[in-house]
């Protein structure tokens, strides 16, 4: 604008906003008819006429708009002794300022402060949040470092136990050694096969083959609990007859009282139930339960009864003895721990027989149960499923292996410990493969019978077995003498499983990749597959001619999915692997491959142009063969690479043509 009366007019002929001009200290020098209706009279001060607290506010948008366009600035004047909140824009106009100004509406106004409340109830909000977020941190720390130190405390713990378990192992052995020549000394003395001993004599050597028995018991029962707290008990399950089980038991606990004597021991007639359990380990519960309570009766009863419920079985051993109190009921399960009492003290014993009668119970699945009553009996079950967890499991593989499926490729496991079954069961069939169980050579017998598998695992230390004649069998037999045959053991008898005609010969435990990429490799019969994943014709091309004339199968992908669907369905043996495809870079194939367990043990190499960095060169190494350099790959290379790949996976492969 020209001059203020320019201005004037103009303010005068705009819209409904109302207008003013003011100096730089905010005295109104003009205001229309509008502004002089809301208090903004020429003369007055726009400063006085804004709510206590915001003068600073009103002079700084005078200041400013002296030198400076100024939009959307709110302002709360006083109107009628009310706030009203105005928003103003401002121009500098000759050496003074030009004001609009248009009310905002009460629900903006009221939005407005509403806003600024949530503002400050979210900040403050954040400050809490804050302070709060600070106060998890410093707790986490704290329980970081706790966990660090629990786990510090259980490793010594572990590290305690194993000390321990080593140590009981190591003495009871070295205790046992001369044990038995006591016992055996002292029985052959009692014998009189060197002379007649006098009565004194005889007595003090029955007292030392008593004492030595029962060291001898002490020691076998540490060596059990041991075991036990080693984890993984082998179980040995059979089928047997519960009646003839007690019947058994009977006929070995009777000796111990005697028959004119003051205790009688009672088996009542058991149900007709059959169990498939660990047989030794149910008889060696039930005979610590009838012994405790043969120490501990004095007169009276010892009875035995058995029933079987919702497929489980109940054995009760009730004493007429000395019984036990509440408050030690949970202690007789501790180890080396004996009750205080006059019978307990006249009754040699280690505290070892319940502690091991009840950790053998939960081997077996089941648990033990007491019912005491001080000065009139107690009464200790066993409790078990009439089928052991194992043997269930084991059914449910030999039901899968009785249809043969034609998509899986079988494999017969020879094999007699079902924990062992299981772990071959779990890996190869997620590798595609098809576990045909068999625990003895007659059984292998019957399924190669019904179906001719594609290899066969063979423990040669199966227990009560002739397996190496049942291997030179098999290397003999005109149907099954080109079955390939894997001899998998715990015995280094290499050299004489090759002599007898073992295709491969593996300690335990067994690598599960390279048994994995062996079986793929037989299962297909043929030479070793390499999939060639590269984007450039070119390069495939190279590569296919290199590889003319060798027993390898070559197989092309143009991009990384293409590569990648290859892989899971053609199992190849090795995957040559170009490092930057058009659709994905190697990392992104990698990552697929190993992700599948059909996938993750195929060895790859890489195959680039690119110059490659160190930490790229870092990360594939740790999940590749080789890295080769297009530039330099040639016949001889190519076929070099493609066998260490083979060797490390475990693959014997046919030598190819030398280039």
């Amino acid at each position: 604008m020209s001059s203020a009366h320019d201005l004037q007019e103009s303010l005068s002929q705009m819209s409904r906003e109302l207008g003013l001009v003011v100096e730089a200290g905010g005295r109104i020098v003009w205001a229309d008819a509008r502004a002089q209706a809301v208090g903004l009279v020429e003369g007055g001060s726009l400063v006085d006429q804004v709510v206590p607290g915001t003068e600073d506010k009103a002079r700084e948008l005078c200041s400013r708009g002296r030198s400076e366009d100024v939009s959307s600035w709110e302002l709360p004047l006083v109107v009628d002794g009310k706030p009203v909140t105005m928003m103003f824009c401002a121009r500098p106009a000759d050496g003074r300022v030009a004001l609009l100004a248009s009310r905002i509406p009460q629900d903006y106004a009221d939005a407005v402060v509403e806003g600024n409340r949530s503002v400050h109830e979210i900040v403050g909000l954040n400050r809490e949040l804050a302070k709060q977020k600070q106060r998890l941190e410093e707790s986490n720390k704290a329980i970081r470092g706790l966990h660090a130190e629990l786990e510090e405390q259980a490793d010594r713990l572990r590290t305690s136990a194993e000390i321990k378990s080593r140590l009981v192992a190591g003495v009871s052995h070295e205790f046992r050694t001369p044990l038995h020549s006591i016992l055996g000394l002292s029985r052959l003395l009692l014998t009189a096969s060197d002379g007649p001993l006098n009565g004194e004599q005889e007595t003090q050597v029955r007292f030392i083959r008593d004492s030595a028995e029962e060291l001898s018991r002490m020691i076998n029962d540490m060596l059990d609990l041991s075991r036990l707290d080693a984890g993984n008990p082998t179980i040995r399950a059979e089928t047997f007859e519960l009646a003839d089980f007690l019947g058994a038991q009977r006929g070995t606990m009777a000796p111990l009282i005697r028959e004119d004597g003051p205790v009688k021991l009672i088996v009542d007639p058991a149900p007709d139930v059959a169990l498939e359990t660990d047989q030794s380990k149910l008889a060696q519960i039930v005979r610590n339960l009838i012994s405790n309570a043969i120490k501990f009766t004095e007169r009276g009863s010892i009875r035995v009864t058995a029933s079987a419920a919702n497929e489980s079985i109940r054995i009760d051993i009730a004493d007429t003895g000395i019984g036990i109190a509440p408050e030690d009921q949970a202690r007789v399960f501790e180890e080396f721990t004996q009750i205080d009492s006059p019978l307990q003290r006249q009754t040699r014993g280690s505290g070892l027989g319940l502690p091991l009668a009840r950790k053998l119970a939960e081997s077996l699945g089941g648990h033990l149960e007491l019912r005491s009553e001080l000065g009139k009996g107690s009464t200790f079950s066993v409790v078990i499923p009439q089928e052991h967890a194992d043997v269930a499991r084991f059914r449910i593989i030999e039901d899968g292996a009785r249809d043969i499926d034609p998509d899986r490729a079988p494999v017969l496991v020879v094999e007699d410990d079902r924990n062992t079954v299981f772990v071959y069961e779990r890996y190869l069939a997620m590798a595609g493969f098809q576990v045909l169980p068999a625990r003895s050579t007659d059984e292998a017998r019957q399924a190669l019978k019904r179906v001719r598998p594609s290899a066969i695992l063979l423990d040669v230390m199966l227990e009560g077995e002739d397996t190496w004649n049942f291997l030179a069998e098999l290397k003999r037999g005109a149907e099954t003498q080109d079955i390939p045959v894997l001899v998998c053991t715990v015995m280094n008898r290499e050299s004489q499983a090759r002599a007898l005609g073992a295709d491969e010969f593996w300690l335990k435990p067994v690598d599960e990749d390279k048994l994995i990429r062996k079986l793929q490799t037989i299962a297909t019969g043929r030479g070793a597959k390499v999939l060639v994943v590269d984007d450039e014709p070119a390069a495939r091309y190279i590569i296919r001619k290199y590889l003319t004339d060798t027993p390898y199968q070559l197989l092309e992908a143009a991009t990384g999915p293409e590569g990648i669907a290859a892989a899971r369905k053609e199992q190849p043996d090795v995957i040559l692997l170009d490092f930057l495809l058009e659709d994905m870079t190697a990392f992104d194939v990698i990552d697929q491959l190993k992700a599948d367990p059909r996938t993750r043990v195929i060895p790859v190499v890489i195959v680039t142009s690119q110059v490659l960095g160190i930490e790229e060169r870092k990360r594939l190494g740790a999940h590749t063969e080789a890295i080769v350099s297009k530039e330099h790959l040639s016949r001889e290379l190519a076929i070099n690479r493609i066998r260490d790949a083979l060797r490390s996976a475990g693959i014997r492969e046919r030598e190819a043509k030398s280039p």
